[in-house]
C-alpha cells in the first residue's frame, strides 16, 4: 500500500505531522511519577532506563478530574474537555434525569487524532485493557478497507473484522483472554501491540492499559516492579521494530487510607442531606465505572447539583471549611480553571486533600471488593504524570506540558 503524500493533519485547531515511521503512544493507567524509577533502581526496567537517559523523561499535567476517561479522550483528541465533553466516567444527564456511564461515543464532541490520521489516509490501531474506552476512542474508524484496528483485551474473545477490523485476536496475540482484574489485561495491550506492528505495520497506534495494579500498590514494591518490568520487554521490542515511542499516563494515584487501613471517606450525600435535607442535593461522583471492585467508587472528584432555588456560595464556604476538603468552586469557576463543560458539571464541584475520598452515602458504597488498603485518584495530587520518549524531544522554552500534548510530542517534537 502507498504512503499517503500528506505531510500534515489538523485535529480540533492542532497541526501534526503524518508520520514517517510507526508510532506509537501509549497511555500507563495509574501510572504515578516513582513507579518507573523504582523499577529503574531495583534494574528490572533497562528499557526505560535508556529511554529516560538517551531519549526524553519529563512531567506533565494531566486533567482534572484525574480520571481515565476524561483523560484518555483528552489524549486522544488533543484538547481538554471542555473541547471534547467527557468530563467524567460518569455524569448526571440533567435534560433526562438519569445518571449515565459516559462510554458511548454518543458524548464525544470532537473527532479524535486516530480518526484524524485515518481520513488521511494512513493506517491507524487502538488496543485499550477495558472495553469502557475503546469504543470512544476509535470514534470515526471504518474498519472495511483494512486500514483500521481497535479492540479491547477485556473483549478480545468478541472482536471481529465488522467491529474492529480484526478477527481470532487470541490466537493472533497468542495468550488466553485475560481476568479484568489483573495485571494480564495490561499485558495483553502490549502483546497485541508489538504483534499489530510486527503484522500489520500501522502507522500510528494508541495503548491504553489498566491502573489495577496502582490501585493495589505503590511504588517499589515487588508487584509494581515486576509489572513495570514486563511492560519494559514489551517496549523493547517496539523500539527494535522500529517505532517512535512515547508513553504517558492519565493520572497518578495515592494512599487513601487512615492508619488502621480503612478508608478514609468524606460522604458527601450525607454531608449535604444534614445541610439541605435528605434527597435535596444530588453528589454525583464522575469516578463511579463498572469496574469497582479496586476503588469502591472513591475518589477525590466529586461534583454537586442543588436545588433550584439555593444559593452555592454559603454551601461553598462551608465545604471549605470542611477537613479534607482542597478545592470548593462554583460550577463556573471550576469550569474556567480546569476546562470543563459546563452543562456536565453540578452547581458546586469538591476536590478532597491528597489522602482522602470522596464518597456518597455511607450505605451506597460497597467495599468488600477492596483486598488492600485504598489507593485512587482524581485530585489535583494526582495531576503530574511522567512522560518519557525513546528519542530527543525539542520543546518550545518554557512549555507547560500536559499529558494530551503527548501526540504532538510524538508526531511533531521528535528529533
Amino acid at each position: 500500500m502507498m504512503k499517503p503524500d500528506k505531510s500534515a493533519i489538523v485535529v480540533n485547531g492542532r497541526t501534526y505531522q503524518t508520520p514517517k515511521r510507526p508510532t506509537v503512544v501509549i497511555c500507563l493507567d495509574g501510572s504515578e511519577p516513582g513507579y518507573i524509577e523504582k523499577a529503574i533502581e531495583a534494574g528490572v526496567a533497562p528499557t526505560f532506563a535508556r529511554f529516560m537517559r538517551d531519549g526524553a523523561h519529563v512531567h506533565a499535567s494531566s486533567v482534572i478530574p484525574s480520571f481515565t476517561n476524561p483523560n484518555n479522550l483528552s489524549i486522544i483528541t488533543g484538547q481538554p474537555p471542555s473541547v471534547h465533553g467527557i468530563a467524567g466516567n460518569y455524569f448526571y444527564d440533567v435534560a433526562n434525569d438519569r445518571e449515565v456511564m459516559m462510554n458511548d461515543p454518543q458524548f464525544l464532541r470532537a473527532p479524535t487524532i486516530l480518526a484524524g490520521m485515518y481520513d488521511a489516509g494512513f493506517k491507524v490501531a487502538a488496543v485499550t485493557a477495558k472495553d469502557k474506552l475503546r469504543s470512544l476512542l476509535s470514534h470515526g474508524l471504518d474498519y472495511s478497507d483494512g486500514r483500521a484496528i481497535a479492540f479491547s483485551s477485556e473483549k478480545a474473545d468478541h472482536a471481529t473484522m465488522k467491529a474492529n477490523g480484526i478477527d481470532d485476536v487470541l490466537n493472533f496475540v497468542g495468550l488466553p483472554l485475560p481476568e479484568v482484574y489483573s495485571a494480564d489485561l495490561s499485558e495483553f495491550v502490549f502483546a497485541a501491540g508489538v504483534k499489530l506492528v510486527r503484522h500489520h505495520r500501522p502507522d500510528l497506534m494508541y495503548l491504553s492499559t489498566t491502573d489495577y495494579i496502582q490501585h493495589k500498590v505503590g511504588p517499589g514494591t515487588k508487584i509494581a516492579n515486576d509489572f513495570y518490568a514486563m511492560i519494559d520487554r514489551y517496549l523493547a521490542q517496539l523500539d527494535s521494530l522500529g517505532c517512535n515511542i512515547v508513553a504517558t499516563a492519565d493520572h497518578g494515584m495515592n494512599d487513601k487510607f487512615m492508619s488502621g487501613g480503612q478508608p478514609d471517606v468524606l460522604y458527601l450525600q450525607d454531608l449535604f442531606d444534614e445541610w439541605l435535607g435528605k434527597g435535596n442535593a444530588r453528589v454525583i461522583l464522575p469516578i463511579t465505572d463498572p469496574y469497582v471492585a479496586h476503588h469502591g467508587s472513591l475518589g477525590s472528584f466529586a461534583t454537586i447539583y442543588l436545588p433550584t432555588n439555593i444559593d452555592a456560595e454559603p454551601l461553598i464556604a462551608r465545604l471549605k471549611a470542611t477537613a479534607g476538603i482542597d478545592v470548593a468552586l462554583a460550577r463556573k469557576a471550576a469550569c474556567d480553571r480546569f476546562e470543563l463543560p459546563a452543562d456536565r458539571v453540578g452547581d458546586i464541584v469538591a476536590i478532597s486533600s491528597r489522602h482522602k475520598v470522596l464518597g456518597t452515602s455511607r450505605d451506597r458504597h460497597d467495599l468488600s471488593g477492596l483486598t488492600e488498603p485504598l489507593r485512587s485518584h482524581g485530585g489535583l495530587t494526582e495531576e503530574r504524570v511522567p512522560m518519557i520518549v525513546n528519542g530527543k524531544i525539542a520543546l518550545p522554552p518554557g512549555h507547560l506540558l500536559r499529558n494530551f500534548d503527548v501526540f504532538d510530542v510524538a508526531l511533531n517534537r521528535i528529533q
